[in-house]
C-alpha cells in the first residue's frame, strides 16, 4: 500500500481512526483503532480488518491531549506503513452550522466558522477542531475534509427547523439541526442492498447508543429527527438528558443558583441514564443492577424511544420499517425486544430467535412493519467524503 487514507473522530478522552486503502471500487479498511483514556490512563488498541486486537499497548501519563495522541499515532502510523503516503484526513465534526450543508475541505476560514459553533456542541466540537488544529501541524500538506453530524438533515421541511422563539433568534442561528447524520446517511446508503423493500419507503432509524437518537426517512433522506438545537435534545443518552421542560433550567438558575458551567456539566455529564440511576450510564450495566433506580432508568429510556418512534410515523403518516443501530441498538436484544412490544401497536412483530442472534432481519414474516439490525459505520461515510472530495476515489459502496 502506497498510499492511504486516514479518518479521525476525536473526543475529550478518546481518538478514534481508520486507515482505508482506496483502490477501485470501493473504500476498504486496513486497520482501526483508539487511543482512549487521554489524560488519566492512555492506551493504544488496534484491529485489523479481519478483526484480529493486537496487544493493548499503555502509553505514558505524557499523553494529555488530542494532539499529544496524534503524535503517538503519527509515530505508529510512519512504523507500519513505512513510505506509504497519507492522501486525505477525514474527521467527523458534530456541528456545521447553517452554513456546511455537506462536507467540506477544511481551510482556516473555515475552522474560524466551526469554532463559533463550540456552544452548540461543548462536549465534542472543541476536541474534534483540536483534532485539525494538530494534523495540520503534523503533516501541514495534507488536505483535510470536515464531515458534519448535523447536514444529512439539511433540506428538510422549514417547520421542522423551527424552534419557536421569536424570529431574531432564528436569524441568529437558533433552529433545529439534527445530529447522528454519518451514521443515518451510511444506513441510508446500505438499505438498497440489505432491505430493498424498504430502501425507498417509510422508515426509522434508532441510533441508541451512548448519543441517542432517531431519524424519519423517506425515500432515503431525512425528514426529521429528535435532535434539534444541540445534542442535548430528544432521547434521554448516557450522560445527557435529553428534552427538559426549560422552565427547569430557569428554576436551576434562579431558585436553586447554579451558574452557567455548573449547568452546563450536569447536562451534558450528570444527566441521562446516569442520573436517573445513580449507578451508571452504561445501559449493560443497568440492565444486570437490580437497584430499582437502574430499572427506572431503563424503562424511561423504552419508553422515551417509544413515544418518540409513535411521533415519528405520525410524521410520516404511516412506517414500512424500523432499523436499530449503534452500541445499544446492535447489541442488546433486550432492548429492542421491549422497544418492539411497545410498539407492537404499528403492526410490528419480532421472530424473538433472530432477535436474540441479532440478525438483520429480525420482524417475523407477516408483520406490518419489517424490523432490522444494522450496524452502522460512519468512519466508512467519512472516507467516502473525503474521497469523493478530494478526487481520490468515486464516493460509492
Amino acid at each position: 500500500m502506497d498510499q492511504f487514507a486516514l479518518v479521525l473522530n476525536a473526543g475529550s478522552s478518546s481518538l478514534k481512526f481508520s486507515v482505508f486503502r482506496n483502490p477501485e471500487p470501493a473504500w476498504r479498511v486496513d486497520v482501526r483503532g483508539q487511543i482512549d483514556g487521554i489524560g488519566t490512563s492512555p492506551r493504544f488498541i488496534v484491529t485489523n480488518a479481519d478483526g484480529r486486537r493486537a496487544p493493548t499497548e499503555i502509553l505514558g501519563e505524557n499523553v494529555r491531549d488530542v494532539s499529544a495522541a496524534l503524535e503517538v499515532l503519527a509515530t505508529w502510523l510512519s512504523s507500519r506503513y513505512g513510505g506509504a503516503r497519507v492522501v486525505g484526513v477525514g474527521h467527523r465534526v458534530v456541528h456545521g452550522g447553517r452554513r456546511y450543508t455537506g462536507p467540506t475541505i477544511v481551510t482556516p476560514q473555515v475552522l474560524e466558522h466551526l469554532r463559533e459553533l463550540i456552544p452548540l456542541a461543548p462536549l465534542h466540537q472543541p476536541y474534534n477542531l483540536a483534532a485539525i488544529e494538530a494534523v495540520a501541524a503534523r503533516l501541514p500538506g495534507v488536505p483535510q475534509v470536515a464531515c458534519f453530524d448535523t447536514s444529512f438533515h439539511r433540506g428538510a421541511s422549514a417547520v421542522t427547523e423551527v424552534i419557536p422563539l421569536p424570529r431574531r433568534l432564528y436569524r441568529a442561528g437558533v433552529q433545529r439541526y439534527g445530529f447522528h447524520g454519518l451514521s443515518y446517511e451510511y444506513i441510508a446508503s446500505t438499505l438498497p442492498r440489505l432491505a430493498p423493500e424498504i430502501a425507498d419507503r417509510r422508515v426509522i432509524v434508532a441510533h441508541l447508543g451512548s448519543g441517542a437518537s432517531l431519524c424519519a426517512l423517506r425515500n432515503g433522506r431525512s425528514v426529521d429527527s429528535s435532535l434539534g438545537f444541540t445534542a442535548l435534545d430528544g432521547l434521554p443518552m448516557g450522560t445527557r438528558p435529553g428534552a427538559v421542560d426549560p422552565g427547569v433550567i430557569l428554576y436551576l438558575f434562579r431558585t436553586l443558583g447554579l451558574s452557567a458551567p455548573e449547568v452546563e456539566t450536569m447536562l451534558y455529564r450528570e444527566s441521562g441514564l446516569v442520573g436517573i440511576s445513580g449507578v451508571s450510564s452504561d445501559m449493560r450495566v443497568l440492565l444486570e443492577s437490580d437497584e430499582p433506580s437502574a430499572k427506572l432508568a431503563v424503562d424511561y429510556f423504552v419508553y422515551s424511544v417509544t413515544k418518540e418512534i409513535g411521533a415519528l410515523t405520525a410524521v410520516l403518516g404511516g412506517l414500512d420499517g424500523l432499523v436499530f443501530t449503534a452500541g445499544i441498538g446492535e447489541n442488546s436484544p433486550e432492548i429492542r425486544r421491549r422497544i418492539c412490544a411497545a410498539s407492537a401497536w404499528l403492526g410490528l412483530e419480532i421472530d424473538d430467535a433472530a432477535n436474540r442472534r441479532g440478525q438483520t432481519r429480525i420482524s417475523r414474516d407477516a408483520s406490518g412493519v419489517s424490523v432490522w439490525v444494522v450496524p452502522t459505520n460512519e468512519e466508512l461515510m467519512i472516507a467516502r467524503h473525503t474521497g469523493a472530495l478530494l478526487g481520490l476515489v468515486e464516493a460509492r459502496a
